[in-house]
């Protein structure tokens, strides 16, 4: 199961959710629920901590690795994403091949595939580069940081401003499938899907880098806290003890 982290940029800092996010979680979503038609947004302090609560056991089950994201200059909530379908193709072969299992010591498997997704962000934040940088620092921690070889995204095929968000990220449309599941609203939706994979990942990072103002150099270290690094400079990231 691969180890929280804090991952921390110029714009938005993702830190391991938890219940200390509730009340900000709650206040984030309650900014305009008309904005959140296709995405499972809690709406209330109640419904936050059970969205977290739930987010958590996901995590502890190895399923997940879920983010609150933070506006690093006044630590106010500004949404959530997470890490989720974590595979792994180390180890032996076996067939019928499973999924969601490392081989190994389970505390320091690392992915090899993985998806990013349960994504929202407040109408505070939309249109401040925020979701870009996010999805920036998540990209980098797979493919640099896990090494993963692919890393897949989604979307109600009827959300052209998520499908709009995930192509100027550079991913490669796989496809929409037909009656693929039941949306929030009840009807049976269509799934667009997306993928980027570790040969891509270069040309990938250098189209966000682009759109991302004021990127330092990377690979500066230096000492942060106790226990921590911190890249220095542009979208940084944070790596536990």
């Amino acid at each position: 199961m691969p180890v929280p982290v804090v991952l921390a940029g110029r714009t938005v800092r993702l830190e391991p959710l938890a219940m200390r996010h509730a009340e900000g979680i709650a206040w984030a979503g309650a900014l305009d629920r008309a904005a959140y038609a296709y995405t499972a947004v809690p709406h209330g302090l109640d419904a936050s901590c059970d969205y977290i609560a739930r987010a958590l056991a996901d995590q502890a089950a190895g399923r997940a690795l879920p983010f609150a994201l933070v506006n690093p200059r006044n630590g106010r909530v500004l949404g959530s994403t997470r890490f989720l379908e974590l595979d792994y193709w180390r180890g032996p072969l076996v067939w019928p091949p499973t999924t969601g299992t490392p081989h190994g010591d389970p505390l320091t498997a690392v992915p090899d595939a993985v998806e990013i997704g349960n994504t929202w962000i407040s109408t505070e934040a939309r249109g401040t580069g925020v979701n870009t940088e996010a999805k920036y620092l998540m990209l980098r921690h797979a493919f640099e940081s896990w090494g993963v070889r692919r890393l897949s995204m989604r979307a109600d095929a009827r959300n052209s401003r998520s499908r709009a968000a995930i192509e100027r990220l550079g991913a490669t449309c796989e496809g929409v499938r037909r009656a693929h599941s039941r949306g929030l609203d009840g009807v049976v939706r269509d799934t667009a899907f997306y993928s980027i994979l570790d040969e891509e990942w270069p040309a990938v990072r250098g189209i966000i880098e682009l759109r991302l103002p004021g990127l330092r150099p990377q690979g500066v270290l230096e000492r942060a806290f106790p226990g921590e690094t911190r890249e220095h400079g542009g979208a940084g990231e944070l790596l536990p003890a």
